[in-house]
């Protein structure tokens, strides 16, 4: 018998030829598993990894990036928009680069989408100890930085040898195409094994698919909720963001459609239903529209579909009041399917809806129930009006206003791009979504600087789809570096720069909260340690424009809509910059968000936010 066929690489050639073989499967479609790499060059990764990513640069599209965090943002806005069957993975230097995979990797792994983390590390060998960057640990000598990012990955190993490679690269890739346990996934990589050869198994390089499995709902399960569906006299669907995961729009509006559930959205499932639907009421929660958050209120059955519930969506367990009311989960997961005490669907989202329409043949919710929700949307639509409407077109903007003007010139197939900020609030109340991609908010984990290399990662995924970055100026600060980046690749994306000379969000909850705006403004610092009422004399657009950016300035609501226009058609990375006037938004929360006021202070404003702190608190349900 010959021996096996081997092909002798080092480490990093062996990985990168090996990534570029794995693919996805669902629904008879394939996908390139890790489409592309992202990568920052220095110390520990640029003789391996940049090496390996030369020699086989027609198999492994890289992609420079200017920040670590935002390349992980990036490489996130493109496995959502292709519902995680496709990734990209990103490459560090030791030290400083790996740590800055932080955050982006908590990102990934909160909002369960799928990225490939692979940091350098210190030498396995020990053969330079202590080496450029290496964090010594006194008791722990295989502690290295890198060791960070155990918690906010799905997966983790140092890969100490070449061969530990053959199993770790295969779990790996597991965890990245499994719709339930997806999130970030770290290989850390020691500089010097990087480097090292081996007779890998000819194998090891084969083309290998890995399907993405749509199990279907226990039969004990599935009848156990259509009972409970049918006993519902004010039944609640709440779409997360499952729904587009699992590519089941589609599923969703066929048991809207039979059945006359309404739906309203967290914010990553905002358009699970597009907006001019007659059973969609929009967002929920504490950012949520009137509409849905009265129906919350006394809904006694929520039937919640690929949501983890965060406490904007339940507003910190004050939302759903009904004495008997009572929760139905449908999840791939089962983690977040038994949360709030529900009953069970343990399922891909599309396979449990498409079975529930079947089973519930025939039944739908009561005549009054559908006009009463009706007539509450129709209630809400007006407000939406009223908030986008603009009776001065020779006028400062308002926020929503940009959003209103916005609305006039997107397409179906436009995306949206937010994460934090005061935006996010306005968005998910008032944003008419088209389509089921077309709202991307990032609200999982809420992190300023993720809408511009999130827009990278977008463009990529969807080459002439126009893709919007809403960012403000706080916002922008934290992270406006990938510019370079679209100018460098010639992504078209397009950047609308709000500027309100601070942190109108948090602002506004310091002032609820008893804080009184402190430390939130971008104005002048006097003596006593409070602001003028002079803004900074920052120029944004004068900073987007230097980076490479076509920039437009617009002071108007006409000269907003004109920019929006041309931008839209631009064929470069194009800024909209505006200098909006208050109110920041103009439409209060429909419900709460516990953030603990202090519970004794001297200042008259901290005193009488804690006496509406409690009464508010009092509200609180423990669903069991």
């Amino acid at each position: 018998m010959s021996a096996p066929a081997t092909r002798r690489l080092t480490t990093a050639q062996a990985l990168v030829r090996f990534l570029a073989a794995q693919y996805t499967e669902r629904d008879g479609v394939r996908h390139r598993l890790i489409a592309g790499t992202w990568g920052i060059f220095g110390h520990g990764n640029v003789a391996g990894l940049g090496q390996a990513l030369v020699e086989y640069r027609e198999a492994m599209p890289y992609h420079q990036g200017r920040n670590e965090q935002a390349m992980v943002h990036a490489a996130v806005g493109h496995a959502r928009h292709l519902n995680r069957l496709s990734a990209q993975a990103v490459t560090t230097s030791i030290g400083p680069g790996a740590t800055n995979l932080v955050t982006g990797a908590a990102l990934a792994t909160i909002n369960r989408l799928p990225v490939l983390l692979l940091p350098g590390d210190y030498f396995a060998s020990h053969a330079a100890d202590p080496l450029l960057q290496q964090l010594e640990h006194p008791v722990e000598a295989d502690v290295s930085v890198n060791d960070a990012l155990r918690p906010v990955s799905r997966y983790f190993d140092r890969i100490t040898r070449p061969e530990a490679l053959l199993t770790s690269a295969l779990n790996a890739v597991r965890v990245l195409s499994d719709p339930a346990e997806t999130g970030a996934v770290t290989l850390a990589l020691p500089q010097d094994v990087q480097a090292q050869a081996y007779d890998w198994p000819e194998e090891f390089f084969a083309d290998r698919v890995w399907r993405v499995r749509r199990p279907a709902p226990d039969p004990a399960e599935l009848a156990e909720a259509v009972r409970a569906i049918r006993a519902a006299a004010r039944p609640l669907i709440v779409a997360g963001g499952g729904v587009h995961h699992s590519e089941a729009e589609p599923a969703l509006q066929a048991l809207v459609d039979a059945t006359g559930i309404p739906v309203a959205s967290t914010q990553a499932g905002k358009g699970a239903l597009r907006h001019d639907h007659p059973a969609d009421l929009g967002g929920i929660g504490h950012t949520g529209t009137a509409v849905s958050d009265a129906l919350a209120r006394t809904a006694d059955l929520v039937i919640g579909v690929g949501t983890r519930y965060s406490d904007f969506t339940t507003a910190s367990g004050t939302l759903f009041q009904h004495p008997g009311g009572r929760f139905l989960n449908l999840n791939i997961t089962a983690f977040d399917a038994h949360k709030l005490a529900a009953a069970t669907l343990v399922c891909d989202a599309r396979s449990g809806l498409a079975a529930l329409t079947d089973a519930l043949a025939g039944h739908r919710v009561d005549a009054a129930y559908e006009t009463e929700y009706r007539t509450g949307r129709a209630r809400w639509e007006e407000a939406v009006e009223g908030a986008f409407r603009a009776d001065d077109d020779s006028a400062v903007p308002t926020q929503t206003q940009v959003l209103g003007a916005l609305d006039t010139v997107v397409g179906d197939e436009d995306v949206v791009i937010n994460a934090a900020g005061s935006l996010p609030g306005d968005l998910h109340k008032l944003w008419r979504a088209r389509s089921p991609r077309q709202y991307h908010l990032e609200y999982g984990y809420s992190c300023m600087g993720y809408e511009i290399p999130a827009a990278l990662g977008v463009q990529q995924a969807a080459p002439d789809t126009p893709v919007w970055a809403l960012v403000g100026d706080g916002t922008y600060l934290m992270n406006p570096t990938e510019i370079v980046t679209a100018v460098q690749e010639n992504l078209p994306v397009k950047l609308v720069l709000v500027q309100n000379h601070g942190y109108a969000s948090i602002g506004g909850l310091s002032e609820s909260v008893g804080a009184e705006r402190f430390g939130t403004d971008y104005r002048h610092r006097v003596a006593d340690g409070s602001f003028t009422g002079a803004p900074l004399p920052v120029d944004l657009a004068a900073n987007a424009a230097s980076l490479g950016m076509d920039v437009l300035r617009a002071k108007t609501v006409r000269e907003l809509r004109e920019a929006l226009s041309t931008a839209r058609a631009a064929t470069r990375p194009t800024c909209v910059y505006v200098e909006t006037a208050p109110p920041g938004t103009a439409l209060p929360a429909e419900a709460w968000w516990d953030v603990p006021v202090a519970e004794v202070s001297a200042r008259e404003a901290a005193t009488q936010a804690r006496a509406a702190y409690e009464r508010a608190v009092a509200d609180r349900r423990r669903h069991l």
